[in-house]
């Protein structure tokens, strides 16, 4: 009887749980097929089973529950695999939170041998289990832990932990820490899952965007965004020791805010003003992240907002609905460089385009060809660049056979052959006049510029190619500016240089430049960073500066977990704050007055 007594009130407690804004205890369950859900406190948050936007098929998830029109979904563990009406989730009386589809355990926290006494919808956005009683409870599994695309305010992201966007056909983009050596930053990285192999460890993948480092991080680091509107990375126990990747300078406010990583490989912060709006999103050029278009080639359009995606010869869109393209059927073993192919392979050239790997090691002066195993990570526009790719003529495979009488075929190729020997000259002859007249080009510009800069001391002019190679793609980001980024680089002799890459320039010409460089470079000052040397080439303008290896000035100002004690007085401050401006030719004190340096 006693035991009869204890299943009903288990019941109740159950019943009571189906809309509960407290505990909920072990045993209780939400069905898709009613509309049940556990609310947070204020019912700011639910956490059940919402719609998937296909007939019949839904989500376990946590959304804003008191927002208008659809929800926003903040957390699901299935967003691949949407259940039927008939799921369950249940926080069953192990401890364990499963979700049930069928008779098929599709997901589950893992938490039966935790001591799991109840759980809670919290009102920071957290689905949260606890262990032990109320009074002296602990997390024992949380949501926040377990992201999916998206961050709210407060939730920490740690280095073990990503962001990724719904995996599509060809792959998904993910935000994470990447940790170097000496250095630390939160990066957007695309993984392709067009592979060899199924495992993760094949799967390829490429970073596109990444935050200012972090010098000599130490300790725990994690990034969070506020409910201000900041989003940092956090190192130390202080407001100082956070290095902001976007400061929100417009006050602020209690408007629900989210940080979301969406298909289209972006990173965008949004504030909820009557719809989502957005506040900050980490690339302006939607043809930088890498994959967007799958194979194909990224285009921007006039407003330089929007982009299209166009397939090459040979692909398709990777799926219905899809803007992407799928991988070009050539393989590698019917397209190397070092054959000599038939009639059966054209040259397909794809003008004002650039791939998203650079190839190094190349020479100015000599023609190069290489082979790629297929186009992993797709194009993107470049007015400087041309692309060529080797396909069949008629679309298909290249280095196939054929098949029919062989004196047809010997007739053919009485024919053909000489045909295609003259074309080859022609063409041949084509190319070397190319050839000669862009080298005759550069030979030229070389001098102009060489002529233009022939004082002592002048700055040295560097090719693209070399401080492309040197900076390894531009890949290590030292800083950034209003007018472009700064990367860390070594020459061939092992001298470090800091690179900055202009990004936003006057629509002026190569002589106003070169005048401008020559300005700047004879300047000298022992507070003035020196000017190395340039580059002026095609649409490239990038300055290239001595390299400060005593690092920069923030170590030394915002404390860390090593350097409490060596922080810089107000006093040492100003004064290098003064020897800077005296450095650009102010004298203190007499703000509007130019001195010559």
């Amino acid at each position: 009887m006693a035991c009869l007594h204890y299943l009903v009130y288990l019941s109740l407690l159950v019943e009571l749980a189906i809309f509960s804004t407290g505990q909920i205890p072990i045993g209780s369950q939400l069905s898709a097929s009613q509309n049940q859900v556990w609310l947070s406190e204020n019912s700011t948050f639910a956490f059940g089973f919402t719609s998937s936007g296909s007939d019949g098929q839904f989500l376990l998830a946590i959304w804003y529950s008191k927002l208008p029109g659809d929800p926003t979904v903040t957390w699901s563990p299935n967003r691949e695999s949407p259940v039927g009406s008939d799921a369950t989730v249940k926080l069953d009386l192990t401890g364990n939170l499963v979700l049930v589809d069928g008779n098929s355990s599709l997901w589950m926290s893992n938490t039966s041998h935790q001591g799991v006494k109840y759980a809670v919808m919290s009102e920071s956005g957290s689905f949260i289990l606890y262990n032990g009683s109320s009074n002296d409870s602990q997390i024992a599994w949380q949501s926040f832990w377990h992201p999916s695309d998206t961050l709210l305010p407060g939730q920490e992201l740690t280095g073990s932990l990503e962001l990724s966007s719904v995996k599509s056909s060809l792959g998904y983009y993910s935000l994470k820490m990447l940790q170097q050596r000496t250095s630390l930053s939160l990066a957007l990285t695309y993984v392709s899952l067009e592979s060899s192999g199924a495992s993760p460890e094949y799967y390829a993948n490429y970073s596109y965007w990444s935050s200012p480092e972090i010098s000599n991080a130490t300790g725990d680091v994690v990034a969070v965004l506020d409910q201000s509107g900041n989003f940092g990375i956090k190192y130390g126990s202080s407001s100082s020791g956070t290095m902001y990747v976007h400061k929100n300078d417009s006050g602020g406010s209690t408007s629900p805010r989210r940080i979301t990583i969406g298909t289209d490989g972006n990173l965008r912060l949004y504030r909820w003003d009557e719809a989502w709006v957005t506040e900050w999103s980490a690339l302006s050029n939607p043809c930088m992240a890498a994959g967007v278009c799958g194979s194909g080639v990224c285009t921007l359009d006039s407003s330089k907002t929007n982009s299209s995606c166009t397939c090459l010869q040979g692909n398709s869109s990777a799926s219905s609905g899809d803007k992407a393209c799928s991988l070009s059927s050539l393989k590698p073993s019917s397209v190397k460089c070092s054959e000599n192919h038939g009639i059966g392979i054209t040259m397909e050239t794809v003008a004002q385009t650039n791939y998203y790997f650079s190839v190094y090691g190349l020479e100015d002066d000599k023609p190069s060809c290489w082979t790629l195993k297929s186009l992993v990570f797709g194009g993107f526009q470049d007015p400087s660049a041309t692309l060529y790719m080797k396909v069949g003529s008629n679309g298909s495979q290249a280095g196939g056979s054929s098949s029919g009488d062989s004196s047809s075929s010997k007739g053919a190729q009485a024919v053909v052959l000489p045909l295609v020997l003259c074309t080859s000259a022609v063409i041949a002859l084509l190319i070397f006049l190319l050839c000669y007249n862009i080298r005759r080009r550069r030979i030229m510009q070389h001098h102009s510029i060489s002529s233009s800069l022939s004082f002592p001391g002048a700055p040295v002019f560097f090719s693209f190619h070399v401080l492309q190679s040197a900076t390894e793609n531009f890949s290590r980001l030292i800083g950034t500016g209003g007018f472009g980024s700064v990367y860390k680089g070594t020459l061939r002799d092992g001298t470090l240089i800091a690179v900055k890459k202009l990004e936003r320039m006057l629509p002026q010409g190569e002589r106003e430049f070169i005048t401008e460089v020559t300005t700047i470079g004879s300047m000298h000052h022992m507070n003035l960073v020196s000017l190395r040397g340039f580059c002026s080439e095609g649409s490239h303008r990038l300055l290239v500066y001595e390299y400060m290896s005593n690092g920069s000035l923030d170590k030394w100002i915002f404390p860390t977990h090593v350097q409490q004690d060596k922080l810089l007085d107000w006093k040492t401050r100003f004064n290098i704050a003064i020897a800077i401006a005296e450095g650009f030719g102010f004298r203190t004190g007499q703000a509007n007055e130019q001195r010559p340096l």
